[in-house]
């Protein structure tokens, strides 16, 4: 999804606001059905007392999936109200590409948003770019995570349970309680299907580092565009280790291994009609690309859900 607010360059840092909920397959199209048919919801549609009948969760839920929908770009302020994105309609409209989030192209495109471009998943972002132990627990991740978000805003001061709930929602987006808790630990979470981070002891995580069989081409064509646009706007061309080892990069966020990536770098020429192209020439591994248009980067999306 594009969020227009995510301007290139800014770190937008936030870690709070899903009140302790990882985000669940049907929030995001909850949130675009109160869209009207100017693709607008104002603020109140999310405060009003009406909002826990409309939505059909409790208040607290209804606050998580609001967050969400920003966080992951489905809509962004606008006034009083909340625009929705068009990348995001034509996903999840009735008769859209996948209007019920069922299709794990979604999820990798929500992981995106929260990992890649980062509006209101500091913890997300981190995690997934400056975490490189082979194994974490949650109370090892704290303290670092602590002294990165000082260094990101001195003046924000954040309390260590904050900094504690977020980390522990994070991880249970990915990686869901399998034994214990409450029933609500059991609601599967959208992100937890894309097999990016496991439990591998009690309380004890790792990453799943290597190809990722259902992230589709032009999902990730779409985020190496991104972030391209966001880091190297202007550039023609891109070092394979800048797409593989750089911050905010594919390789980092979807957690591809150098054989995955060039796989996929090789394929795009095919993909994109040229548009994107590789070369491996006195082993300097580049992508290059031509200009592309708003409408080339959705069509990427679109050929995602075939």
């Amino acid at each position: 999804m594009i969020n227009a607010q995510n301007i290139k360059g800014v770190m937008h840092t936030r870690f709070s606001g899903h009140e302790t909920f990882p985000l669940r397959q049907m929030w995001l199209k909850k949130a675009f059905e109160q869209a009207d048919d100017g693709f607008f919801i104002p603020k109140s549609t999310f405060s009003d007392e009406s909002a826990i009948a409309a939505f059909g969760v409790g208040k607290n839920m209804v606050s998580a999936i609001r967050h969400w929908a920003l966080a992951c770009g489905i809509m962004f302020e606008e006034g009083n109200g909340f625009r929705v994105d068009e990348l995001a309609t034509e996903i999840l409209k009735d008769g859209g590409l996948d209007p019920y989030a069922e299709n794990p192209n979604t999820a990798w495109l929500a992981h995106w948003q929260l990992a890649g471009r980062c509006y209101r998943s500091t913890t997300w972002h981190w995690l997934f770019n400056h975490v490189t132990a082979p194994t974490f627990t949650r109370q090892e991740l704290e303290e670092p995570l602590a002294r990165y978000a000082r260094d990101l805003d001195p003046k924000h001061r954040l309390s260590a349970s904050t900094l504690s709930r977020d980390l522990e929602t994070c991880l249970r987006s990915y990686a869901p309680r399998t034994a214990g808790g409450s029933p609500e630990d059991f609601a599967e979470p959208l992100l937890g299907e894309l097999g990016l981070l496991q439990e591998v002891h009690k309380g004890q995580y790792a990453f799943r580092r290597g190809p990722k069989a259902s992230l589709h081409d032009g999902a990730f064509a779409y985020a190496l565009i991104d972030f391209w646009d966001r880091t190297a706007e202007g550039q023609s061309s891109l070092a394979f280790e800048t797409v593989a080892y750089a911050e905010s990069s594919p390789g980092r966020v979807f957690k591809l291994d150098e054989e995955s990536i060039a796989q996929r770098l090789i394929s795009l020429a095919d993909f994109t009609g040229g548009k994107l192209a590789w070369t491996d020439s006195a082993g300097l591994r580049q992508v290059h690309r031509k200009p592309l248009s708003k409408e080339d980067r959705k069509e990427m999306v679109r050929r995602a859900y075939g």
